[in-house]
């Protein structure tokens, strides 16, 4: 009864600091607090170690670190160095900023043209909104540029070192919520062959035409070869051609769990490969779409399998392993 009531408490909280109104500021700034510790507030120098989602007016979500893992590094620029600021841009609004807070920020785009000159984003009508939780603020006070920069490269890599430690438990849980039972490769490629196809697997040197939709374990779609899925998924691109990728094994610059698992699936196969970082980008990260330490899950189908040249030397070793694990229930 306790934790329901305190469950309730908070809940109400939050429905209470959602329906406060935005209240003004300079520059057309316009700001809502959910929280506010009360402690120091960023001044130039400082950095902010901070979660962010990023919309427009039009409700298009722009950016997530929540979808990264990983929070947002922003110095704020003391004063004598702006150039092109103004009361209400995005240095305005990390001064307001502390420790613990969390508030959301509507920044006005017609202040923002007005003031330096830049044309509105077409993607948005009159403000781009911040919602901003601060996980860490970091002083400079009379600390040399060296020692602050050591401070937040620590916090940071103490992050990276979480989400590494987190994959395992992030694709157990895909595997479990799914109710798969993959099979695992000594290299750590797990995959699911869901249509078994003819013919022969592909070997190095062979030309593999395949349709794909790539995903992290969270369910979030981050590319595709089909039109369909893109707009559904809202990440369709008009300048890319969606159609069959060709990949000819060995030789393509491709992630190595690619370049095993296509090994796995014959013409007319469909697959699911759920690819550990080690095996993917490893601790690097792509753009604002795959965090660190990512593992990735690719659906894939084999339209065709072209023969190569016999006696083909791969120009990139590919990683080879067959289950050396059975299912597990």
């Amino acid at each position: 009864m306790k934790k329901s009531i305190l469950v309730l408490t908070a809940l109400a909280g939050l429905m209470l600091a959602s329906c406060q109104s935005f209240k003004k500021g300079d520059g057309g700034l316009e700001y809502k607090f959910f929280e506010d510790k009360g402690g120091d507030k960023a001044v130039g120098g400082d950095v902010l170690a901070m979660d962010i989602v990023v919309k427009t007016d039009r409700d298009s979500l722009l950016a997530s670190t929540y979808d990264l893992g990983l929070p947002q590094i922003a110095p704020v620029i003391p004063d004598s160095l702006v150039q092109g600021g103004y009361p209400g841009d995005n240095n305005t609004i990390l001064k307001m900023l502390g420790e613990g807070d969390s508030a959301t920020f509507k920044l006005d785009l017609d202040t923002m043209a007005a003031r330096t000159g830049q044309p509105k984003p077409d993607f948005a009508d009159k403000y781009i909104q911040f919602t901003i939780k601060v996980k860490k603020l970091f002083k400079k006070g009379n600390l040399t540029d060296s020692v602050l920069f050591e401070q937040v490269n620590k916090y940071y890599l103490a992050e990276m070192e979480g989400l590494k430690k987190s994959e395992e438990a992030k694709i157990a849980k895909y595997v479990e919520k799914n109710k798969l039972q993959p099979k695992k490769t000594a290299t750590g490629l797990q995959y699911v062959i869901k249509e078994e196809g003819t013919g022969a697997n592909p070997v190095v040197g062979d030309t593999v035409v395949i349709n794909y939709t790539g995903g992290l374990t969270n369910d979030k779609i981050f590319d595709t070869s089909l039109q369909a899925v893109a707009q559904k998924e809202k990440i369709f691109h008009p300048m890319k051609q969606y159609e069959p990728l060709r990949v000819r094994v060995g030789h393509t610059p491709v992630i190595p769990g690619w370049t095993e698992g296509l090994q796995l699936l014959k013409k007319g196969g469909k697959a699911t490969l759920i690819i550990p970082s080690s095996l993917g980008y490893g601790e690097r990260q792509q753009s604002n779409l795959i965090p660190p330490y990512a593992p990735l899950v690719f659906d894939v189908e084999v339209i065709d399998i072209i023969p190569g040249p016999k006696g083909d030397t791969p120009q990139v070793l590919p990683p080879t392993g067959s289950p050396v694990t059975a299912p597990t229930n």
